[in-house]
Order: structure tokens, then C-alpha cells, then sequence
């Protein structure tokens, strides 16, 4: 006999899942036939959900995951409103540690007209990202940062948005199993005070952003200070974005037009 609703939210439930009514019903969408009791045996192992059905729920969209690839959070949509808040018609979009491509594709969306680039460090997620960006039409390039990047792009960008890693490393093996065992370390390991990505994103961003483009950035709030003094020092004008719903904090860097 199939698992029931009822069964698979008890045995979520009884391995720590808080929404575990929920996460069933996504479970019994997303499996075909034998294939849900060892779905349910992943997730109860740890393995994030998202992971599990394929796809993870992003400003409404959904955007594709696979196995070894950073999940967006919902708090980084935060990051995304911000960013749509202050475009200024078409606009030239590029994600840095782009992941999946989430917070990129969710601009698209929101925004109608971009011209996209994304790029990331990691293989797997440059090849679900390409799967997710080519949905909009953008492109995606793999390497370390900045480094694939067309030399024809510099100067260009109007909105830079990078989700960098920026949990402090000796606060990693605090983070639930999800995602400490199931995503890269490089996706969440920031150096010591968690800011170490973020500081060579800013340092790089000037030479894509277009004059009053922005480079937007999120971080906790303990470290927002020492992120805007980052941007300043690499030239840009710093604000901090506090995002009660989602509780985030988006940090933005504007560079000077004139």
C-alpha cells in the first residue's frame, strides 16, 4: 500500500521537519509511484526538500535545483524586490555566485526587459543554472567570480546582484544538517567574519557596473556596518536595506555617476 498523507506527515514530523504537513503534500506531488517512500527516507536523512522534488519556490517561480547546489532562501527575495525597486528601465543584470540563477531569473521576470548574465565557480550549479537562465534568455558563464566574464560587459551593468556566502567559517557546523552536509561549503563558508566574498565583489564591481549602476548584496544584520565600509572602500556610495517581512538585510552600493 502507498504511503498516505497522514503517515508521511507523521514520520516528517517525528525527524524534526516543522512543516512536515506541508512537505508531504509537495512529496506526494512529486513522486511517481515507488519511487515516494525513498523520498521520504531522503528527507528524513536530511537531504533538503528542495533537492528531493527539483525545484525550490522563489518569488514565485520555480526555479530548478539539483543535487549540490545552493538552495535560495526566501529571504533572499528581499535582495531581489530591492534591486527592482531601483532599475530604471531595460537593464543590463549580472549574478555573481549566481547558484541555481534564481535571484537573476526572478529579475527577469520582475523587470520584463533585461539582458542577463550570471556566472558561478561551481559546475553543478553552472549547469542548473543554465537550465534556469536560459528560460529568460540569458547566459551563464563558469569560473571564479568575475574572471569568465566577456571583456564587452564592463561598464555596462545595471544591476549586480551577488548572494555571496557569508556565514562565518567557525559558524558553519551551526547551520541545520540541510545544509551544512548537503550544499557546497563554498556556497556558505564566508572566512572568518563572514565577509570575505563579499569584500572581492565589491572590489570587482566597478569595473561592470555602468555609471549609477548598483551591486546589491545580502549579509546579516551584525555585519551590515562592516559591508557598507567594504563598498565604500571600493568606491561605492553604501545604504543598508532592512526587509522586516522577510527579515533580511540587503546591503546596496551605488556607483557615482557622474
Amino acid at each position: 500500500m502507498p504511503l498516505t498523507h497522514a503517515e508521511i506527515t507523521a514520520t516528517l514530523r517525528a525527524s524534526g521537519c516543522v512543516f512536515a504537513e506541508d512537505e508531504a503534500t509537495l512529496l506526494l506531488d512529486a513522486a511517481s509511484g515507488s519511487d515516494l517512500a525513498r523520498m521520504v527516507d531522503r528527507r528524513v536523512a536530511g537531504e533538503p526538500l528542495e533537492v528531493i522534488v527539483g525545484w525550490a519556490e522563489f518569488c514565485g517561480l520555480r526555479i530548478q535545483i539539483d543535487p549540490g547546489v545552493f538552495v535560495p532562501r526566501r529571504r533572499t527575495e528581499a535582495l531581489v524586490r530591492e534591486a527592482a525597486r531601483v532599475a530604471t528601465g531595460p537593464a543590463v543584470v549580472l549574478d555573481l555566485c549566481c547558484g541555481s540563477g534564481a535571484l537573476g531569473v526572478a529579475l527577469a521576470h520582475l523587470l520584463g526587459s533585461v539582458s542577463l548574465y550570471a556566472a558561478d565557480v561551481e559546475p553543478a550549479a553552472v549547469r542548473c543554472a543554465r537550465r534556469n537562465v536560459a528560460t529568460v534568455g540569458g547566459q551563464v558563464f563558469e569560473g571564479d567570480l568575475d574572471e569568465p566574464l566577456p571583456g564587452s560587459l564592463r561598464g555596462r551593468v545595471d544591476l549586480l546582484v551577488a548572494n555571496v556566502p557569508y556565514v562565518p567559517t567557525d559558524h558553519v557546523a551551526l547551520m541545520p544538517p540541510e545544509a551544512r552536509d548537503h550544499e557546497p561549503r563554498v556556497t556558505l563558508d564566508g572566512g572568518a567574519d563572514g565577509l570575505d566574498v563579499l569584500r572581492r565583489v565589491a572590489g570587482v564591481a566597478p569595473r561592470w557596473l555602468a555609471a549609477g549602476g548598483h551591486l546589491l548584496v545580502e549579509a546579516s544584520a551584525a555585519q551590515a556596518a562592516a559591508a557598507g565600509e567594504a563598498f565604500a572602500a571600493a568606491g561605492l556610495a553604501a545604504r543598508i536595506v532592512w526587509d522586516e517581512e522577510w527579515e533580511a538585510t540587503v546591503v546596496v552600493g551605488t556607483l557615482s555617476d557622474e
